[in-house]
């Protein structure tokens, strides 16, 4: 759970997985920003919840790599399928009002 600490994110980001097509392990960075809005604002002391997922093309959830209030920052984490078949996945960011969700591609 790798953090970096220099600037001060203004928006949310999710990378393209690194690498992709990958076998068995990649890399997912995403940014959680100060906000405005409930996303990434300090209310009494917290953060909004921040929760990433990988899910199979019919939806199902296949593993839950972050389900924590996160402080502002960038994040790595790392995605071990070794018990997955090869095919396409999705990996989707939820936090506050932020949805973003994208392929990656596990290829034996």
């Amino acid at each position: 759970s790798n953090v970096s600490e220099s600037a001060t994110p203004s928006r949310f980001e999710l990378h393209q997985n690194y690498p992709n097509p990958f076998n068995p392990t990649t890399m997912i960075r995403f940014t959680i920003p100060v906000g405005t809005g409930p996303a990434g604002t300090t209310l009494a002391g917290r953060y909004a919840p921040s929760v990433l997922k990988v899910y199979d093309m019919v939806g199902r959830d296949v593993a839950t790599l972050v389900n924590e209030e996160l402080p502002p920052g960038t994040y790595e984490r790392v995605f071990d399928a070794h018990e997955l078949a090869s095919g396409v996945y999705l990996y989707q960011l939820r936090s506050g009002s932020f949805v973003q969700t994208i392929k990656l591609v596990l290829l034996r």
